[in-house]
């Protein structure tokens, strides 16, 4: 057996149902026609995208935005800072990155408060999101916090990570 390094980003992106209305034009599909195109994106599939983000249509967005967007700079160095954050955090353990930290860990070794993830184990309970996923949540929240410089992350911050494993988003 072989075993080659695989450390890639991948990004999927589909449609929102099987008529794919331009963006002036409202959908025509049956409720039941999304349901049956969205679902063959598989569940397994699904579970091991880390972010799901809809997309508005270019025309949908404000075209009066107020804020100048950062620049890349900028957007370059917080995120620097938040790797070099989890570098230090997780290098006595063997791992770089939040993505490299293993589930059992996060939940054992690195466990949050039950007030910081209990929309988190809510959303476990109710079966809206598997023990993969809220791994996946756990690890974005983490990514979160190292982005706003904190220590650790809070209830928002699990709480956003949530909101990027929502299947809704992918509708």
């Amino acid at each position: 057996m072989v075993c080659y390094p695989a450390r890639f980003q991948l990004v999927l992106a589909s449609n929102p149902c099987p008529c794919a209305p331009p963006r002036e034009t409202d959908c025509v599909c049956a409720p039941s026609a999304r349901r049956r195109y969205l679902g063959r994106l598989s569940g397994p599939l699904l579970d091991r995208v880390d972010l799901r983000v809809r997309m508005r249509p270019i025309t949908a967005m404000s075209a009066h935005e107020v804020a100048e967007p950062e620049p890349t700079e900028t957007v370059r160095g917080r995120v620097h800072r938040a790797r070099e954050r989890a570098a230090r955090r997780w290098a006595g353990h063997g791992w770089r990155t939040n993505s490299e930290v293993p589930g059992p860990a996060l939940r054992r070794d690195f466990a949050l408060p039950g007030t910081v993830t209990a929309l988190l184990d809510r959303s476990l309970d109710r079966g809206a999101v598997t023990a993969r996923g809220a791994d996946r949540c756990l690890r974005i929240a983490w990514t979160l916090a190292d982005l706003a410089g904190a220590e650790r992350p809070d209830a928002d911050h699990v709480a956003t990570a949530l909101e990027f494993r929502d299947r809704r988003a992918a509708a």
